[in-house]
């Protein structure tokens, strides 16, 4: 583990001996996983959580929302309290506050109190993404930085990909309070392992910058919650004109504010790095199209054609099992191909993906016609995951690697929270859960949005520079 001029000096007794990559890659990789499978795992549980707690499909989106935007609002400022305070420790309360809210979601019998849950695992899991990022590249040495990063991207892919599988095996084995109380053995486990392995470190003294946390978490929440509302309320609707009027409004706040500010939470000067913008604008796409189609297909075959949560997510798998075996390679030759390349051709993919189910999909369409596009979409996430943050921690100063990854994390999630936001919209205004063929209806329009919306992305990625350019 390196160190800091702000690293207290340690006893040689108080370091932590040299762990193996394998052993690192566990501590860190264990506790991403878990974050990452909570995006999604809920998808194919949906309807029924519907059915139990008497959701609506407000409700469904912010069981998903609720989760994503309270992590993405507070990604950049773990990553400033672990460089003050110690990532280790930080990384070590996200873990702890992760257990304790999924114990808490587990036993919601409320609509609101598995949204209040959520938001709760939300605040736990912003405290272990980007510090795990950050702890991981501090142990490797340069040369093993690029492959290190590739199994991470895997790790975090896998967490994501298999989410629908997952809570679908829990659903029809056990109930959908299983998909939750699961975290919490695993997190009790990793806890002093992780204590164990891991040495402290610290990033540059950086100050607290509340003024910049409240107006983007508020900005961002108040455009979410119109779109969540429009289609329902009417785009016209009071409510929903003031929440995202008064959410755009402070989000340009929150820009001059950043921009003024001597202790930004958003340092604008990263942006300045081609690199770094590039990527992060695909990644905002990529989110945007994939996650939100992710949120109405994985309910396809439940509502539509009346497999249970099980089969239905055994039904994704050509998509969700690519990621484990692309995401590592991608990873592995990053350096030789460039990020640029595996990016653009990814996001390409994804698009391709997306719109081949968009066309075929109807009320009786057979699984068959799924298999190409879903293996498609699998790969093109798998040549995403990696080299995107491979890219940012090659182009940000040693420095800035913390603040960058929490950067990077937070545009991520908020594209799934606009991604679904949107799409889920796109769906209400067409379709509804009436019946199958008013579900096909609202789905085939969202799907087109979200290959349209990833296909733009393809075309940012171009910017990316080569890799002798990106640092």
């Amino acid at each position: 583990m390196t160190s800091t001029a702000l690293e207290p000096d340690l006893p040689a007794a108080a370091r932590p001996a040299p762990r193996s990559l394998a052993t690192v890659l566990a501590v860190v990789g264990i506790p991403v996983f878990m974050v990452t499978l909570d995006n999604l795992v809920v998808t194919t549980a949906l309807p029924v959580i519907k059915a139990d707690l008497g959701a609506t499909l407000t409700d469904l989106q912010w069981f998903v929302n609720a989760y994503t935007l309270s992590f993405a609002t507070l990604l950049l400022t773990a990553s400033a309290i672990g460089d003050r305070l110690g990532r280790r420790r930080i990384f070590l309360a996200g873990i702890v506050l992760f257990t304790l809210a999924s114990a808490a979601c587990a036993l919601a019998t409320e609509p609101w109190m598995l949204i209040g849950a959520r938001a709760i695992q939300g605040v736990g899991a912003a405290a272990v993404m980007p510090l795990s990022l950050t702890l991981l590249s501090a142990a490797v040495p340069a040369g093993k930085r690029s492959a290190a990063i590739g199994i991470w991207g895997g790790i975090s892919g896998l967490g994501v990909a298999v989410g629908p599988v997952v809570g679908g095996a829990v659903v029809d084995g056990l109930n959908w309070q299983w998909i939750f109380w699961l975290n919490v053995p695993i997190g009790v486990l990793v806890l002093p392992f992780a204590a164990r392995v891991l040495g402290e470190s610290f990033g540059g003294s950086r100050r607290f910058d509340p003024v910049g946390l409240l107006l983007s978490a508020v900005g961002v929440l108040a455009v979410v919650w119109g779109v969540v509302h429009g289609a329902e309320d009417g785009w016209t609707a009071g409510p929903v004109l003031g929440a995202l009027v008064g959410g755009a409004v402070l989000l340009a706040a929150f820009l001059v504010w950043e921009s003024r500010s001597p202790a930004p939470m958003l340092p604008l000067r990263l942006f300045r790095i081609r690199a770094i913008s590039a990527v992060n604008a695909t990644s905002f796409t990529f989110s945007v199209g994939v996650f939100g189609a992710v949120f109405l297909l994985a309910q396809f075959f439940q509502v539509v054609q009346g497999y249970s949560p099980l089969e239905s997510g055994l039904r994704t798998l050509p998509w969700t099992m690519a990621p484990m075996v692309v995401a590592p390679i991608a990873g592995l030759v990053v350096d030789r191909v460039g990020a640029r390349v595996l990016i653009a051709t990814g996001q390409a993919l994804l698009a391709v993906g997306l719109a081949w189910m968009a066309l075929v999909t109807t009320v009786d369409v057979t699984y068959g016609s799924y298999v190409v596009p879903f293996v498609l979409a699998g790969i093109g996430m798998g040549l995403t995951f990696a080299p995107t943050a491979s890219v940012v921690m090659a182009a940000a100063a040693e420095t800035d690697r913390g603040v960058a990854s929490g950067t990077s994390n937070t545009i991520r999630e908020v594209g799934v929270a606009m991604g679904v936001a949107v799409l889920a919209s796109v769906f209400a205004s067409a379709g509804s859960y009436e019946s199958p063929a008013r579900y096909v209806d609202g789905l085939v329009p969202a799907v087109w949005v979200g290959a349209a919306v990833v296909a733009v992305g393809a075309f940012v990625a171009l910017l990316i520079p080569g890799p002798r350019r990106t640092r």
